[in-house]
């Protein structure tokens, strides 16, 4: 079975969707309290930016968790996230970006720009997982699930990778999985990225004056 979404309308309808399953019927702190918490990490206080031509990822899964860290003034915050994993993925011409802004000595705002894959070789990741508050693309799945309960991601899937080791979420929460996904035309926003391996060809890094994100 194939199911195929055109656009980004859809996986943002999905991310808001995917909110209530975290938080139930009570406000995110609820959900913290209960251990639902998306990266392994504290994350910062900075959202970032991520383009690419495409995503090819197998063993794919979307559930709803919370990340949580400081903010730049160094605030409790908490935001809900859609964690998409998969078990390995390829990405082609990969830029990722963070703008940091109001810094001193008058430097203003100074973007960091990360570019990769932009050659014969692509990105490579394995146990890859992303913590996403939005994104756009042209989306095409292989033998898809949606509506699973997140517990049971890996139930009858041999090489799903389930729920992110070392974090928590509601495992009666919706979720969704495939054996495949195609991603084209990419444009995300997130919060935390982790993997096991992740491979950069091409590597290049820049700090920018002002504003320069990836879109």
């Amino acid at each position: 079975m194939s199911s195929q979404v055109r656009g980004g309308t859809r996986w943002k309808r999905f991310a808001v969707v995917m909110v209530p399953s975290v938080i139930a019927t009570a406000a995110v702190g609820v959900g913290l309290a209960q251990g639902a918490l998306a990266a392994s990490f504290s994350v910062s206080g900075q959202e970032f930016k991520v383009s690419a031509d495409e995503l090819v990822g197998q063993n794919f899964v979307q559930y709803g968790s919370v990340a949580t860290g400081k903010d730049l003034k160094g605030k409790d915050m908490a935001a809900p996230v859609a964690v998409s994993g998969f078990s390995e993925a390829t990405i082609t011409n990969m830029c990722q970006s963070v703008v940091t802004p109001d810094l001193p000595f008058g430097l203003g705002s100074i973007t960091l720009q990360l570019n990769a894959g932009t050659g014969k070789d692509k990105v490579y990741a394995k146990d890859l997982y992303l913590d996403v508050s939005q994104l756009d693309a042209d989306a095409e799945f292989k033998n898809i699930d949606i509506g699973v309960a997140a517990g049971s991601l890996k139930k009858d899937r041999p090489g799903s990778i389930g729920i992110q080791p070392g974090t928590q979420a509601n495992p009666y929460g919706f979720s969704q999985r495939a054996d495949e996904a195609k991603l084209s035309d990419v444009r995300q926003q997130a919060w935390a990225t982790t993997a096991g391996t992740f491979k950069l060809p091409d590597l290049s890094l820049k700090l920018h004056k002002g504003v320069k994100e990836c879109y």
